[in-house]
């Protein structure tokens, strides 16, 4: 169960350093000062479990229980800013630390709805709401049109990677890897979507 429960933080560390690294680096192609990319970065990290817990009544939220998760938001904006100028492109690696957080967050949302008990549905709308809220926050920091609503699968991966984790659970499968696995389908369905122009049918 310790092993589980070390797994569990790892995630969310990962999580909570891949969105805040997608939060910095979008506001950096923005120009923003440093208070702007540390305020949107902090946005990111924590939009998605803000709101998740709210909706479950888990107050208060998760980072303020303590400082470790600010700390933690804060030393990596300031990396991200010292560091991104070694980077060849701002662009591919906002996508690729996006795609892990959405992944990352995406099974931390859905192992909280599973510790109160809540039906996999449930557990899946919690997963998703926590993988994409943070950067719905950040599209709207920086006055962009928020990802989930464009063409781009975005929901649909969360969704998805939530069903592979349920069916590989009922199957039997070491939870470890199922949640490591589940995380892994998210991403690579965000990469491939992308990459190959996949998308949801648009109005016009």
């Amino acid at each position: 169960m310790e092993l589980f429960d070390n797994l569990g933080q790892i995630i969310t560390i990962c999580g909570t350093i891949s969105f805040a690294v997608s939060g910095a680096f979008a506001a950096m192609q923005k120009r923003l000062d440093a208070f702007g990319v540390l305020i949107v970065a902090f946005a990111t990290a924590v939009g998605g479990g803000t709101l998740r817990d709210l909706i479950i009544g888990d107050t208060p939220v998760f980072w303020l229980k303590g400082p470790n998760y600010s700390l933690l938001i804060i030393l990596t904006a300031l990396f991200s800013m010292f560091f991104w100028k070694k980077l060849k492109s701002l662009k591919i690696t906002l996508f690729l630390f996006d795609s892990l957080g959405l992944g990352f967050f995406t099974i931390v949302g859905l192992q909280k709805g599973l510790s109160f008990d809540l039906s996999p549905g449930i557990c899946i709308a919690l997963g998703t709401i926590t993988g994409c809220f943070g950067g719905i926050t950040r599209d709207i920091l920086l006055n962009n049109i928020p990802l989930i609503f464009r063409k781009e699968i975005y929901a649909t991966a969360c969704i998805i990677g939530g069903l592979c984790f349920f069916l590989l659970s009922y199957l039997g499968m070491n939870i470890a890897f199922v949640e490591i696995i589940s995380i892994i389908v998210v991403f690579v369905i965000r990469i491939i979507s992308v990459k190959y122009n996949y998308t949801l049918p648009r109005f016009y």
